[in-house]
């Protein structure tokens, strides 16, 4: 399949406090954010007095079908979305992870990785905790319940202290919403506000991993959760504290490369400004003689639209992609050569043939896939196809949150860029340079984004051990 040679979305995260229909803004919310995480999706919200919770595996809409809303009515609502980065895919570890404890019921969702969870949780087993899941998750929860602070907003900030990683959380109790970033800001979440009916009381305040979603259930966006921040909104208002002093920002650059929609603004910057500029910036570091442009749809595009109109060459849709491709499929008896490509993607014909392409796509993982692409435009009658990539080469895993392959899967960390050229079978090959990167995504000028994915250089003092299930920690390179 095509996805299986591109990074994976994390996770997807929604809050919502103080509507009458918490439930349906947070289904709405955890629509607009699919794309962060198909696997599975769960909602918890509250009445007042207590928790509910449904979650199940599969898409928003499906899940949420039916009646199953009625059964969720609250003021106060959270929502997850799920790609798994850590724990098996699995129902029991689909969140948010709701839980009767000492301070009380509470359910949290989060979006990212703890690089030190497995040191704790081995910690946490030997003195006697049982944990129900294997996702990092639940190493937070344990943490809050365990932690000799006797309020839940003084607890979740210990609790937060003493994990390190990425993360981007909400939280739930039966009067309070909670969301907090980790110190360094690797994942984004925003905050937003729905204005107050006539005849209601208070604004809605909203979170959400990205700002589209604010844009579908009629918030206006006022600034992201900053890194170190934890917000509590309850009946006595809305407090805001840091419970950690500020570290370098090391915001993931890939959100605006690939990961989050072009329509949101994500650590502060317009994603679509940051794509249409790594399209122009790649025109300029590496130019094509070719007649059209063409993007790998739908992550090409609005890079492939920069380097056209930089170029001064056509922009052309020359692969259309199905998007009703289901998660099961029928495949021949008899194999089709690159099925799984062309079940996603056809090329036209009449746009290819007897044309120099410049093919435009957000990155090489594997090299599979780019492989099988440039096959089949060959195949539909193009001259030539020169590749251009609109990020570096990939050479090391990520761990803060971004399902990765192992370094000896990533072909730019074993094969020079002219081997990656002739393995893909194009006919030239050209990478944005890692300071085209950072100057098209704004580096420095709202947060500076880790790049640890194109450098090897990882910004926490843990990294995982590659290659080992499950995963186990030491101290990795810090920053110099």
């Amino acid at each position: 399949m095509l996805a299986s040679d591109k990074f994976r979305e994390e996770c997807g995260v929604v809050a919502i406090y103080a509507h009458p229909e918490a439930e349906k803004l947070a289904y709405l919310g955890l629509h607009a954010l699919q794309h962060r995480g198909q696997e599975s999706a769960g909602i918890v919200t509250s009445d007042g007095m207590t928790l509910h919770v449904h979650k199940a595996m599969g898409l928003v809409a499906d899940i949420f079908g039916g009646d199953v809303l009625d059964q969720l009515r609250g003021s106060l609502a959270i929502g997850h979305t799920r790609y798994s980065t850590a724990g098996d895919s699995a129902l029991l570890n689909a969140q948010p992870i709701m839980v009767q404890s000492n301070k009380g019921m509470m359910a949290l969702a989060h979006n990212g990785n703890l690089v030190n969870a497995a040191e704790i949780r081995a910690r946490l087993e030997s003195q006697g905790s049982i944990f129900q899941t294997n996702s990092d998750t639940e190493v937070i929860v344990h943490l809050i319940a365990l932690s000799k602070e006797q309020t839940l907003p003084e607890a979740m900030a210990d609790a937060l202290r003493r994990v390190e990683g990425a993360f981007s959380l909400v939280m739930i109790s039966p009067d309070r919403v909670f969301a907090a970033r980790d110190p360094r800001g690797f994942r984004p979440l925003a905050m937003g506000r729905i204005p107050a009916l006539a005849g209601e009381k208070q604004d809605t305040i909203v979170f959400a991993s990205e700002t589209c979603a604010f844009d579908l259930i009629g918030a206006t966006f006022e600034r992201d959760v900053r890194p170190g921040e934890l917000i509590v909104i309850g009946p006595e208002g809305m407090t805001s504290r840091f419970y950690s002093p500020s570290q370098e920002q090391s915001s993931c650059i890939f959100e605006q490369v690939y990961f989050s929609r072009p329509d949101s603004l994500v650590f502060g910057r317009a994603v679509q400004q940051s794509r249409e500029e790594l399209g122009r910036q790649l025109a300029r570091e590496a130019p094509a003689e070719a007649d059209i442009v063409v993007p790998v749809p739908d992550s090409g595009v609005t890079a492939a639209m920069g380097y056209a109109a930089e170029s001064g060459i056509p922009f052309r849709f020359g692969l259309i992609r199905n998007h009703y491709v289901g998660r099961t499929f029928i495949e021949p008896r008899q194999t089709v050569r690159d099925f799984g490509v062309k079940l996603k993607l056809n090329p036209v014909r009449s746009l290819l043939e007897g044309k120099r392409v410049v093919l435009i796509d957000d990155s090489i993982v594997r090299g599979t896939t780019s492989r099988k692409i440039v096959r089949m435009v060959r195949g539909a009658g193009a001259k030539e196809v020169h590749l251009r990539i609109s990020c570096p080469p990939t050479i090391s895993p990520c761990f803060y949150g971004v399902d990765t392959p192992s370094k000896k899967e990533l072909i730019a960390a074993n094969k020079s860029i002219d081997e990656i050229r002739n393995f893909v079978g194009a006919d030239s090959l050209a990478y944005l340079s890692l300071d085209g990167l950072r100057k098209a995504c704004g580096d420095g000028e709202k947060t500076t984004y880790c790049t640890a994915c194109y450098t090897g250089v990882y910004p926490t003092n843990w990294v995982e051990i590659e290659d080992l299930q499950p995963a186990v920690s030491k101290p990795g390179p810090l920053v110099g």
